[in-house]
């Protein structure tokens, strides 16, 4: 039985994202982006049909370990474009710089003006990295894991959401400004949206994500320690 749903949620799941991205390819429109429609469409189903997040995961699970392939398949963009990122890398590193100091001094003046209780600030902070490094960081920190992988992927679907149209507004066209700016703030989700202006864009919000999330896990349980 078990088998049976892990195949019928897997297919599920499959079939949903393809439509969602159906809609998003033909009306162009960031509300329409088929990672967030998905995930509301899903969450929707499972209240509708009262079935519990434990029995979707029989088939979710599966969908869940392919981000490690995905992540690492991101490899080739990087390696595509490696010319143009050691080119840039003067640049690429003061927009990492900036965008993970923006990242984490937003992060600790939102908790300290809502004056949240220590586990949901552990929980909130790495909201800017990958789930597993998120995770990761809040368990080390006293923060709650499953929390913290829920908030990375709202701001991951709030910056593939957003932030093309306020870099349109500041006026960044730039495929390192774009790649840098949503692979800081949106991470995969982010570098999954990048890959819609070209390979540029990809691959600087590839390494950016990476890099992010590796000075994220050094700097910010030691940061929180000290500033909670």
């Amino acid at each position: 039985m078990n088998s049976w749903f892990s195949f019928l949620f897997i297919l599920t799941t499959f079939l949903v994202f393809l439509a969602m991205r159906h809609i998003y390819n033909r009306f162009r429109m960031p509300i329409f982006n088929p990672v967030a429609t998905t995930t509301l469409v899903i969450i929707i189903g499972l209240l509708l049909t009262d079935i519990s997040y434990d029995t979707y995961m029989l088939g979710g699970w599966w969908i869940q370990e392919l981000l490690g392939p995905a992540v690492v398949a991101l490899a080739y963009p990087l390696y595509h474009q490696r010319s143009k990122i050691i080119r840039y890398r003067i640049p690429l590193i003061a927009g990492l710089l900036s965008g993970i100091v923006a990242g984490m001094v937003s992060g600790f003046l939102y908790v300290k003006v809502a004056s949240l209780p220590s586990v949901y600030s552990a929980s909130f902070l790495p909201k800017s990295v990958t789930s597993p490094i998120a995770m990761e960081i809040a368990d080390l920190t006293g923060g709650i894991p499953s929390l913290a992988a829920a908030l990375v992927i709202l701001s991951g679907i709030f910056g593939a959401l957003f932030g093309p149209v306020l870099m349109r507004r500041l006026g960044i066209t730039h495929y390192l400004g774009v790649g840098v700016g949503l692979g800081c703030a949106a991470h995969g989700i982010g570098t999954a949206k990048a890959m819609e202006y070209g390979e540029e864009e990809a691959a600087f919000s590839s390494i950016s994500m990476t890099l992010s999330a590796l000075l994220y896990a050094i700097i910010l349980p030691a940061a929180i320690h000290y500033l909670l």
